[in-house]
């Protein structure tokens, strides 16, 4: 029987012209990072399957790749769920792992640390554009900062990011679950259905105030606090400065919001404001909700044009790492959505800037003492800085230097027994 040569769904082989992509925003990602004072952290790629179905990453708990026990642990006859045959898992995300990390290690590790983690995650999700069942995540987190210096760090480092990455434009949207929390229970819904709630608000961007307010009412939740609480985001339309936003909201639902929560959101967008340089902008959006159960605070979420969806996003979550340390550390964090920002260079035809790439084509005749000194050629400009690739003549040379083109080499040279040409 024939083995199986396409990669099981959902997951892709990665061709040399994506990998040169990836390993050059690879390096733009961990240079940028890093001079902000990220440290590169590294962790497995399994977890205790307790810690990944802690109630902690929302929607994601249900698409974890579990792991089955293994010898005498492994008891199908009395097993009554997944999780009596599975023991660990594979991780679904970066922060969850994080979090383990630093309650591990906390020792160790200065306060606050600012973590920076690149690594593959899995998610048994229906593969479509842009979304994959394996997947590269790209992390920063700080963790013990508890004011807004995190916030704007990291959003500042993020976007400085995405700048040299060459992605001009774009919108980092922010909002508060504080002010979520505020806004929900100002217009009197019941505080144990709020997770609910937000889970039919986040959908607003799909199908609209009008299917927002058809599925609440299909839920159950009262008609007279459904439209309350949608006539706020009507009024809210357009406030997207974050200051204005902040003004209008407090005075649609007055002390159910905090106001320290209003001057912190007002903190950040003015203090990015005032120190950004890269071309974006930071937009207040009162419908986002970010899918994860573990955030406290801040949230937000990178748009770009070009994809029409998020490519990434983050915020603060001060209690996981209590869930792992036994005390509560203030943590927040953002996340760049790696394969998307690939996907769209890919489809951009985009060419990687800077080094120069030579092909030395040989005739196959060409050997001794002639190949040594070609060889020297070579490593002479590689000594400079460029590519060089080294290959035999085919018979289809035409096919062959054609091939080498679309692979970015800029500069082709013949090298025969008694001449070089180019």
């Amino acid at each position: 029987m024939a083995l199986k040569k396409k990669p099981v769904n959902g997951m892709k082989d990665i061709l040399p012209r994506e990998m040169e992509i990836r390993d050059y925003v690879t390096g733009i990602i961990k240079d940028t990072y890093r001079s902000f004072g990220f440290t590169p952290i590294e962790t497995p790629c399994m977890e205790d399957i307790k810690n990944l179905t802690s109630n902690q990453g929302g929607e994601n708990e249900k698409l974890i790749f579990k792991v089955l026990k293994r010898g005498e642990k492994l008891n199908l006859t009395d097993a009554k769920s997944d999780l009596d045959v599975s023991d660990l898992g594979m991780r679904y995300d970066l922060t969850l792992p994080l979090s383990r990390f630093y309650a591990n290690n906390e020792n160790e590790l200065p306060s606050p640390f600012k973590a920076l983690q690149i690594g593959n995650v899995w998610r048994a999700d229906r593969p479509q554009r842009g979304r994959y069942r394996q997947f590269t995540q790209c992390d920063i987190d700080i963790l013990g900062e508890p004011t807004n210096l995190a916030e704007i760090e990291l959003i500042l480092a993020t976007t400085t990011c995405l700048d040299r990455i060459g992605f001009h434009g774009f919108e980092i949207r922010i909002n508060e679950r504080r002010i979520l929390r505020a806004m929900a229970d100002y217009c009197g819904f019941s505080e144990d259905r709020f997770d609910s709630l937000f889970i039919t608000l986040d959908k607003m961007d799909k199908i609209g105030q009008d299917g927002v307010r058809e599925e609440l009412i299909e839920e159950g939740f009262p008609e007279e606090a459904v439209d309350k609480y949608l006539s706020i985001f009507k009024e809210l339309e357009g406030k997207t400065d974050v200051a204005s936003g902040m003004k209008t909201l407090t005075s649609l639902i007055g002390s159910a919001l905090d106001p320290s929560v209003a001057a912190s959101m007002t903190e950040i967008s003015e203090a990015v404001n005032e120190c950004k340089s890269a071309d974006f902008e930071l937009v207040f959006d009162p419908t986002l909700v970010r899918g994860m159960g573990y955030y406290t605070g801040t949230i937000f979420e990178i748009a770009i044009p070009e994809f029409g969806g998020s490519c990434g996003g983050g915020g603060r979550y001060d209690h996981m790492v209590g869930r792992f340390a036994g005390h509560d550390v203030a943590a927040c964090g953002f996340s760049i959505g790696f394969e998307r920002i690939i996907m769209l260079l890919l489809e951009q035809g985009f060419e990687i800037p800077g080094r120069e790439k030579t092909a030395f084509l040989l005739d196959k005749k060409l050997s001794g003492d002639k190949l040594t000194e070609v060889m020297k050629q070579a490593a002479a400009l590689r000594g400079d800085g460029q590519t060089v690739l080294i290959e035999r003549m085919k018979k289809n040379k035409k096919f062959q230097k054609e091939g080498l083109i679309s692979s970015g080499y800029t500069q082709i040279k013949e090298f025969y027994n008694d001449t070089a040409k180019d």
